[in-house]
């Protein structure tokens, strides 16, 4: 499994100095025991494994730049072998500043064997005005493989007074099972955010929007337990729906801050999962 090199950032010029990082992990089921197989890791791009003694391993992805401009790359890679589960995560939000030169690059991706399952959980990337961002998702699943993926994004920072009035975001999604495309889901925003999310068609004035999608056999077939999970988590300033195609389920968020969006993404996803999030989720 590779980068999609069709969705790269340009290269910087080399008269500037560049976050770059790369980080990997493998999980692969050893008996009763899922175990940790191979872990590459190089830049600021780095990889914790925290003592969990839940069902599932847990690794946490961070990046010790402490945030992106333009030029910086990240790639985050995760694979789950047969029967294994594993839990992805990251230390904090994501904070992408402004750029003087391109967008940011950063790019996921995940494989799947058969019987496995491979939870994305990364927090939020909040984009400060004038940030310029692209981001990618490549996901491959063997046979009855099992992906729980999300991401979100928040514009500044509303309790510091933050609007973002200039911005280059673009967000691609791309799941295959067994080398056949299922899910590809494309946002972008480029202009003044503020103004294009004010409209009842984009986000009637929300500052924070989310997707999660759950992608197994026959997820379709719990669309009314879905429609209850989201109904529990609507109220004053957020707002959430879900749809259903063969094979997966599509949950959508938008918040009219990022305070908001958190604490309904977090119920959200702790009564789908049956379980706690990551410790990191509550720092």
């Amino acid at each position: 499994m590779t980068i999609d090199p069709a969705f790269s950032a340009p290269a910087p010029s080399l008269g500037l100095q560049r976050v770059t990082g790369r980080a990997r992990v493998r999980f692969e089921r050893a008996g009763e025991t899922v175990r940790l197989r191979d872990l590459d890791q190089s830049g600021s791009a780095k990889v914790r494994l925290p003592k969990v003694h839940g069902e599932a391993p847990v690794a946490v992805f961070l990046n010790t730049a402490g945030g992106l401009t333009g030029g910086d790359r990240l790639e985050y890679e995760a694979q789950a072998g047969e029967d294994a589960h594993a839990v992805i995560t990251t230390q904090a939000a994501e904070r992408i500043y402004r750029s003087q030169e391109g967008p940011a690059d950063v790019q996921g991706a995940i494989r799947v064997d058969a019987g496995g399952l491979v939870e994305w959980l990364p927090q939020e990337t909040i984009l400060f005005d004038e940030a310029a961002l692209t981001r990618a998702l490549t996901v491959d699943l063997e046979g009855n493989a099992r992906l729980l993926a999300v991401e979100s994004v928040v514009l500044g920072r509303e309790a510091m007074g933050e609007d973002v009035h200039a911005v280059s975001f673009r967000d691609r999604w791309r799941i295959r099972r067994n080398g056949q495309l299922v899910f590809a889901d494309e946002t972008r925003i480029s202009g003044d955010a503020t103004d294009i999310l004010s409209g009842s068609a984009t986000a009637a004035g929300g500052r924070a929007f989310a997707t999660l999608v759950d992608c197994r056999e026959d997820a379709e077939g719990d669309i009314d337990a879905a429609r209850t999970a989201v109904g529990d988590i609507r109220r004053d300033g957020l707002s959430a729906g879900v749809s259903a195609r063969s094979g997966l389920l599509i949950f959508r968020l938008v918040a009219e801050n990022g305070q908001i969006l958190r604490a309904g993404l977090m119920g959200l996803l702790e009564a789908w999962r049956g379980a706690r999030l990551p410790r990191t989720w509550y720092c």
